[in-house]
């Protein structure tokens, strides 16, 4: 489980929700101040992994890395007014090297017992009736 702490909205947490994903947002960069403003922004995000643009015009901002999709378009709408949000993908992980585990011998499993003793039990309670120590000589009561 991780807490991240954000300026904006406070306490993020993310629990399972966030993994590799691809997020790729339209926005209108016209000059290479505009562009760089924005693979900035986007780098400051916690949890961004790789930052690049695309497309024939370089109007699309590629972010991958465990981020919440919807709070990076609301960062980057606050300086660049019009960001649209293309796609969410799923960034899945090649595992080339499978490891397999071959068990020859089927002796199954076993339950070892603990070495050490339980602890002892604590001492039972006792009972110690309270009396009044002084003498009551008073004839109203």
């Amino acid at each position: 489980m991780k807490l991240y702490l954000n300026s904006d909205h406070g306490y993020i947490l993310s629990k399972y929700l966030f993994v590799q994903q691809k997020i790729v947002l339209q926005m209108q960069l016209d000059s290479d101040k505009s562009r760089s403003k924005a693979l900035k922004i986007a780098a400051q995000e916690i949890g961004v992994s790789s930052v690049a643009l695309e497309g024939d015009n370089k109007d699309k901002l590629t972010v991958t890395g465990d981020v919440d999709a919807v709070h990076l378009g609301r960062v980057l709408r606050k300086k660049f007014q019009c960001v649209t949000l293309v796609s969410v993908e799923e960034v899945k992980k090649k595992d080339d090297n499978k490891c397999k585990i071959e068990i020859e011998d089927d002796k199954g499993c076993y339950y070892y017992t603990p070495y050490c003793a339980p602890p002892p039990c604590g001492p039972s309670p006792y009972c110690h009736p309270v009396y009044d120590s002084y003498d009551s000589t008073c004839s109203i009561m």
